[in-house]
């Protein structure tokens, strides 16, 4: 076999530094292309990205070049730093972030969560949706 074939799909959620609500709903959409692009050029797929203004979802395929830890690192680094390039208040990430795995019969699944995140945030707060994703991926909650 000559060729490498690799499946490997990554949920990742972070959050702006101390919840602030910085991610103008304007410019989410911009701001989502942006990850995607710096996914795309470090040999990653983003299959999905989107969020609301205190934080984000990330479907990655992070391909087999890049581990979780740098992949991350690369993707809040970059679009921190593009942020800081737009008007407003100095932007950062929160440090820290969740990752889990996602099979290739669930890619879909999560796909539609992600797309649906302003409204499943009618209905629940982003802190809960933390505690909700933690526990059942068996994490302890121990606050922020």
């Amino acid at each position: 076999m000559g060729s490498s074939f690799i499946s490997n799909h990554i949920h990742v959620v972070f959050s702006t530094k101390n919840r602030v609500r910085s991610i103008n709903e304007k410019l989410q959409p911009k701001l989502w292309a942006y990850m995607a692009g710096i996914a795309e050029n470090h040999g990653m797929h983003a299959v999905k990205i989107g969020g609301i203004d205190d934080h984000v979802h990330v479907l990655i395929n992070l391909g087999g070049e890049l581990g979780i830890i740098k992949a991350v690192q690369l993707i809040k680094s970059n679009s921190s730093r593009w942020m800081n390039e737009h008007p407003g208040p100095r932007f950062e990430w929160q440090e820290g972030y969740f990752a889990c795995s996602v099979s290739r019969s669930q890619v879909a699944t999560v796909t539609r969560y992600i797309s649906n995140q302003k409204q499943h945030h009618k209905r629940i707060s982003s802190q809960e949706e933390f505690k909700i994703l933690l526990k059942r991926h068996g994490f302890e909650y121990h606050g922020d």
